[in-house]
């Protein structure tokens, strides 16, 4: 069955724009919640989501789009807002584009083409505003997309150094069917500290009969209100929010904003909710407390590790726990499926370009008859106290006892860690990969302390750390 392309509509819409880390599902949500009619995701590169594996995450109730050499999510969603999100997409190719698009098409309400940023990243990867200088390409890729795909396609610009240059462009872009124009109201060299200018959005918001919607006047937005004064100075009838959002997402609320700290405790809720990862979660609610950073509360939220030690500030320590703990009973493990040394897509077939293959830093350190193994996971939430931590109880053990002190190797293989736990004469090591040094020591802990009869394997089995 064909879909509408028409289906959303581009017409006097409030957006949440693209951000870097803040566009994530908990933020999304949160936009909507608040009043934002559309939101865009933040810009994820063409070559991580070819490579990625579509999992529908039945314990979060969503869909994950997840990296599989080191098993991180690098799109979520969830059917709250399958028919308002757009993701956006980097890319300088028509065909990995199309091959991105029609992996998410039925996860998404469009697909919008970054031909804004202006990060060196971008530029030299022939993404973002490197497209404004190679027209020719950007239209083969936008025609590619709106030929092919279901869902409708847009595209995020800057301004061009004259007016009638920018008139020129978007009425090449308008002509290949795409649904609508976001245009930043700053030139590629400007920053937000420079003045927007909303005088060329509205000379193009006349020439052309498509969509436009402005961006770039969070300078000028404290208040609800103000996003329609911002729109009605630039002669559009739908306008993008960025850092007004990122610094209170109530900036949607037609009352009017809530204190940060209310707002702070909902984005947590939500980060818990959707498993969201502690760094993300910590860059989003840094931004929103700004000079609140130097309060008592700030300097202990700038100490803080883990989600959960974030969400105690909040009183939403127990909340976490509870939650985390009910997660890991329910298998929520994806990263249990990731194998250092795995090429993506080996067993399945595609219609698209493949990304390049997975090359290891090193060939997969081997497993030796010597070290006593264990597919044993560590996992923060499991321990409240720091002394409860296997390193800890392991050293405590160790001293009680006169043993030496417990010594830690670490193994690297691209992103991932494990560690070597060599004590009282035998090593031990944990057959699951993790994400970081510490935690992969916490790993090696587990196993040595599992064969020392210093816990119990039923208690491993039922917090989490062994499947059964």
């Amino acid at each position: 069955m064909t879909v509408d392309k028409t289906k959303l509509s581009y017409r006097n819409k409030i957006i949440l724009a693209p951000m870097v880390r803040v566009g994530t599902l908990p933020m999304r949500l949160l936009a909507l919640e608040y009043g934002a009619d559309i939101v865009y995701t933040e810009e994820l590169i063409d070559l991580k989501m070819i490579k990625a594996k579509r999992r529908i995450n039945d314990v979060l109730g969503t869909i994950d789009f997840v990296d599989p050499s080191d098993g991180s999510i690098i799109f979520r969603t969830c059917d709250k807002e399958k028919d308002k999100v757009v993701l956006q997409l980097g890319t300088s190719d028509a065909e990995r584009a199309l091959a991105v698009g029609k992996i998410v098409e039925h996860d998404v309400a469009g697909l919008d083409i970054n031909m804004g940023c202006p990060k060196e990243f971008s530029i030299k990867g022939g993404m973002g505003v490197a497209l404004l200088s190679k027209p020719d390409k950007a239209v083969e890729i936008l025609k590619t997309l709106v030929d092919n795909l279901k869902i409708p396609v847009t595209c995020k610009i800057r301004i061009l150094p004259t007016t009638e240059d920018t008139i020129n462009l978007v009425t090449k872009f308008a002509a290949t069917g795409i649904a609508a124009i976001g245009i930043h109201c700053r030139r590629k060299d400007e920053r937000p500290q420079h003045q927007p200018h909303p005088n060329v959005i509205k000379a193009v918001a006349q020439a052309v009969d498509i969509p436009i919607i402005a961006n770039g006047g969070s300078r000028e937005i404290d208040t609800y209100r103000d996003i329609f004064k911002f729109r009605d100075r630039c002669g559009v009838d739908s306008i993008m929010v960025a850092r007004a959002a990122q610094l209170n997402v109530t900036i949607f609320r037609k009352e009017g904003l809530l204190p940060i700290f209310d707002v702070i405790k909902k984005y947590l809720k939500l980060c818990v909710d959707y498993d969201n990862p502690q760094s993300n979660t910590k860059y989003c609610v840094q931004s929103m407390l700004k000079e609140l950073q130097e309060t008592p509360l700030g300097k202990k939220f700038l100490l803080t590790q883990t989600l959960h030690q974030i969400c105690n500030l909040w009183d939403l320590g127990d909340y976490c726990y509870k939650k985390q703990l009910e997660y890991q009973e329910k298998g929520n493990f994806g990263r249990r499926e990731v194998c250092p040394g795995a090429i993506p897509g080996d067993d399945e077939e595609t219609d698209g370009p493949q990304s390049k293959k997975h090359k290891p830093e090193s060939e997969t350190p081997a497993s030796s008859p010597d070290i006593l193994e264990h597919n044993i996971a560590f996992y923060r939430a499991n321990y409240v106290e720091d002394t409860s931590l296997p390193k800890s109880i392991l050293h405590t053990f160790a001293s009680k006892n006169f043993k030496g002190v417990p010594k830690y190797e670490i193994q690297r293989f691209d992103k991932l860690f494990r560690a070597i736990c060599s004590f009282d004469g035998k090593k031990y090591a944990s057959t699951f990969w993790e994400k970081n040094k510490k935690y992969a020591e916490q790993g090696s802990a587990l196993v040595c302390l599992l064969n020392l009869g210093l816990i119990e394997e039923s208690e491993l089995i039922k917090n989490g750390s062994i499947l059964r």
